[in-house]
């Protein structure tokens, strides 16, 4: 059996499940991944019913103890004068925004000599990373020193990730991006640095969890009109555009109800925000704000829910549209990032423009007002998912690019 390092920034965090998804996926296909992390989450992130497990399997790299400092230093010393140049230099050489940078990075380069040791301590053949910041960077720093070569998979577009793209990306062995529009980005910024092997591989929901196990009953103007929506709760997740949509519904005369799964992540404040927006709309027995939640919950409010939407300023992509597509729930979301590569308009779901209430309430209300066009949308969501962003998908392309490439599974 392949065994590789499997680092993820901060897990297990809110919006962690697509992750522990693809573990259990890569052991099913023989690839056995020992969990990393930099450091743990903020408490009120860790809700998923597996998170205590995946914390106890986890080694988390900050902070330093002093016996992993005495391991770094030791995978210093072991490295030897070849091993210090190539540190050295990748350190001078690095892309940095001033000088506190360049120090994070002195500091990043100690805590990968931690990952070399450990790396030898446990046979890593390989150094998986699902983040292109300082995780990357973590990887980047272990290889100069002799650790494993090492692959990364971009979640986002190249600038939320910070400096230093060019030589993270040139040090790697292979790449994975979740959609076609981010491929394309990385092409045009890295041109000749990007690895040769780079592929297309969506994050993906177990469609064998995320199936409903009642048939989906579509809103037909009885009761209330119950909306779900999921994510961090972030200004990029646009919330307060999904609020001011539920109140056009109701002053229309829909009972829309809403609720919102998703904590503050590091920015903070933002659910405070929300709730003075709520109560300043006089609509707040109509919105509700969940907090973290597990996936058993998040598939509980999506077998209730009439309709899923998510209004994303910014979406690369979008595991939560997955997952309501996959519950055979019908979708009104964004067009922005990836998104028109999960769905097709008027298909499998309806898109709509970033920061626009008004025209996200449309999207809304002609769901409500159709529910035989629902329950086809509903359908036709579950058989795009299940098709084509299957949990399996990613771990099949890694498997495939960890196998066809020999010298990604040397040290």
């Amino acid at each position: 059996m392949t065994r590789i390092g499997y680092l993820v920034p901060e897990f297990p965090g809110q919006t962690h499940a697509f992750f522990w998804r693809e573990i259990q996926a890569l052991a099913h296909l023989g690839v056995a991944c020992e969990l990393l992390s930099t450091r743990r989450p903020k408490r009120e992130l860790i809700a998923h019913s597996w998170s205590q497990q995946a914390i106890r399997h986890t080694t988390y790299i900050w902070p330093l103890s002093l016996a992993g400092l005495a391991a770094a230093i030791g995978a210093i010393l072991r490295a030897g004068p070849a091993g210090w140049w190539r540190a050295l230099r990748s350190l001078i050489t690095a892309e940095a925004q001033g000088l506190p940078h360049r120090l994070r990075l002195l500091g990043l380069l100690l805590a990968s000599a931690q990952l070399v040791a450990l790396s030898r301590r446990r046979g890593w053949q390989h150094l998986h990373v699902h983040s292109c910041a300082d995780s990357a960077n973590l990887a980047m720093f272990a290889r100069s020193l002799g650790g494993p070569g090492y692959s990364v998979t971009l979640h986002g577009p190249l600038r939320d990730y910070g400096p230093n793209q060019a030589m993270k990306w040139r040090c790697a062995n292979f790449g994975i991006v979740i959609t076609h529009k981010l491929l394309a980005e990385v092409r045009a910024t890295l041109g000749a640095v990007a690895p040769r092997r780079i592929v297309v591989a969506p994050m993906g929901v177990n469609t064998r969890m995320f199936e409903r196990t009642v048939h989906y009953e579509p809103w037909r103007d009885r009761g209330p009109y119950r909306i779900f929506s999921c994510g961090r709760l972030n200004p990029c997740k646009g919330y307060e555009d999904l609020v001011s949509a539920v109140a056009l519904l109701r002053s229309q005369g829909v009972d829309a109800k809403l609720r919102i799964a998703g904590a503050d992540d590091a920015v903070g404040q933002y659910r405070a925000r929300l709730e003075q927006m709520i109560r300043s709309l006089g609509i707040g027995e109509s919105v509700a704000l969940l907090g973290a939640v597990s996936e058993e919950i998040v598939k509980q409010e999506l077998e209730a829910a009439h309709v899923f939407s998510l209004a994303s300023i910014e979406e690369p992509l979008g595991v939560a549209t997955m997952e309501a597509m996959s519950m055979s729930v019908p979708v009104v979301v964004t067009r922005q990032g990836g998104v028109s590569e999960l769905v097709q308009d008027g298909v499998d779901g309806v898109l709509v423009e970033a920061k626009a209430p008004q025209d996200l309430a449309r999207g809304l209300e002609f769901i409500a007002r159709n529910p035989e066009l629902a329950v086809r949308i509903a359908l036709s969501g579950r058989q795009k998912v299940v098709q084509g962003f299957d949990s399996e998908t990613s771990a099949r392309a890694m498997v495939h690019l960890l196998r066809g490439n020999a010298s990604s599974l040397a040290h």
